[in-house]
């Protein structure tokens, strides 16, 4: 979806305001974006406090399911989907929402048993509900602002969203190689890379928030009615804002849970 005119873009982006169907698309997204981060939250909380969910998950090997379904998912759907139906994307979409959610449940583990933890490079951290609580509302903030200024703002952003889409695939493999240097001892964790890592991915996902919703914005005025066209965009708009949010709020929660 890069390849407008940004002449165009501009004047269409005047108009927005009064275009009712962008309206009502883009409410479509975050209509199902908003369904999403609640049923993860729902199952987060249920695989965190719910004793025989958290066994399940955590206490088994259907952990590694979980923490690495979501990545296998999205690289399967892009030799796999090359032509989206809504059907397809929308079971994808709802599929990455459930694992997530579930991978998030050890955040309410924490909270709920009041256990401190410590991550791989030795960042110390203590969860609490109200944490949870905070970093939500300040992740939440944060993207609506974003995805505002994204939706009216007349300049066009295709170039920082190019970058930023290019920078997170970079910061991905750098997080997979430091995921295996320390395992082979080339290596000792450090809590910096992971501070630079982790912030890396919180602000390139703040970018691409305003950027993508931009781009369905262009996305929308393209596809011109094309109504199966705008279900499957609906469906992976929601699916990149909703990658987006839990990697903002992951890094927030991260940030006020410290105990460095």
């Amino acid at each position: 979806m890069n390849n407008f005119n940004p002449s165009v873009a501009r004047g269409r982006s005047m108009d927005a305001s009064i275009d009712q169907g962008l309206r009502s698309f883009m409410l479509g997204v975050y209509t199902k974006l908003t369904w999403g981060i609640a049923l993860s939250g729902v199952l987060a909380f249920l695989a965190g406090t719910w004793e025989p969910l958290t066994n399940l998950i955590f206490g088994t090997p259907l952990y590694y399911v979980v923490a690495f379904a979501p990545i296998a998912l999205i690289f399967g759907s892009m030799f796999f989907m090359k032509n989206p139906s809504p059907l397809g994307s929308a079971i994808l979409y709802w599929a990455i929402v459930v694992f997530i959610g579930l991978g998030l449940g050890v955040y309410f583990y924490m909270a709920s048993s009041g256990m401190t933890s410590q991550t791989a490079g030795g960042i110390k951290q203590a969860l609490t509900y109200g944490t949870i609580a905070k970093a939500f509302l300040i992740t939440s903030s944060a993207f609506g602002a974003l995805t505002l200024w994204g939706y009216t703002t007349k300049r066009d952003l295709s170039a920082i969203g190019s970058f930023a889409i290019m920078a997170i695939w970079a910061l991905l493999a750098v997080s997979v190689i430091y995921m295996f240097l320390p395992m082979l001892g080339i290596m000792e964790p450090s809590s910096g890379m992971e501070w630079l890592i982790s912030g890396g991915f919180a602000l390139l996902s703040a970018v691409l928030v305003a950027w993508q919703t931009q781009e369905l914005k262009e996305g929308y005025y393209q596809l011109a009615g094309n109504q199966r066209g705008m279900a499957v965009m609906t469906n992976w708009g929601a699916l990149n804002f909703f990658i987006m949010f839990v990697n903002m709020f992951r890094f927030v929660l991260m940030l006020l849970a410290s105990r460095d």
